[in-house]
């Protein structure tokens, strides 16, 4: 089987939450010499953004989010320890403070995100989901001194509104100038990133792990 093949299979079995089958095609895939990388940004990945676009425009709901993300969660059981192989020595690249905003609840993305930053050098310290911007701010300042950089998702636009409040947060208690602030997520863009004053944004979860390595350079 071709690789474009099965990363068309990998990307098919997301956005039709094929959580029994999943595992087994992240194991041919793996066996088939396709790096764990590949596997997630080529095929995982792609779906994942099929099946936020698809939430943005109110094509799918929630219940189909969760089937996905549970998906997502099946495949990642094969691949973390295939990436952990492969993570990077030498100097830690800082701590990564990972949440999903307040409101939201999908961890579809978030997880991955935090898995690839942690195959990068990152320290992960995990908020999970539907987070206070209080809580956020109260673990930027137990860290304060630290490199640390606050990597915040939303899948839903109404969600990704807090993450202005949480800059404007973060101001109010002076530790905007000791943290970097990345956001994603389906609604986010570059627009609403430099609107806000947060210092990146990245498509996926690969693209994530290399921006957050420059910009706390």
């Amino acid at each position: 089987m071709a690789n474009q093949e099965m990363f068309d299979k990998l990307r098919d079995a997301i956005v039709n939450q094929n959580i029994a089958g999943i595992a087994e095609l992240c194991k041919k895939a793996l066996a088939a010499g396709i790096p764990a990388i590949d596997i997630i940004t080529k095929g995982l990945s792609v779906g994942m953004k099929i099946v936020g676009d698809k939430f943005e425009a109110a094509e799918v709901f929630l219940p189909q989010i969760m089937m996905s993300g549970k998906a997502m969660s099946n495949a990642m059981e094969v691949l973390t320890p295939e990436l952990e192989k492969n993570k990077k020595e030498g100097e830690e690249a800082g701590l990564a403070i990972t949440f999903v905003a307040e409101g939201d609840i999908h961890d579809i993305g978030h997880r991955l995100v935090s898995t690839m930053l942690g195959a990068n050098g990152f320290t992960i310290l995990d908020l999970g989901v539907d987070v206070l911007n209080e809580t956020v701010v109260e673990e930027a300042a137990k860290h304060k001194g630290q490199k640390v950089i606050l990597v915040g998702s939303a899948l839903m636009t109404t969600s990704m509104l807090g993450q202005k409040d949480l800059m404007n947060m973060l101001k109010e208690e002076n530790l905007r100038d000791s943290v970097k602030c990345m956001f994603g997520g389906a609604p986010v863009s570059q627009k609403w990133v430099d609107e806000i004053e947060a210092d990146a944004t990245a498509e996926n979860a690969a693209e994530a792990a290399k921006v957050a390595l420059e910009i706390m350079k």
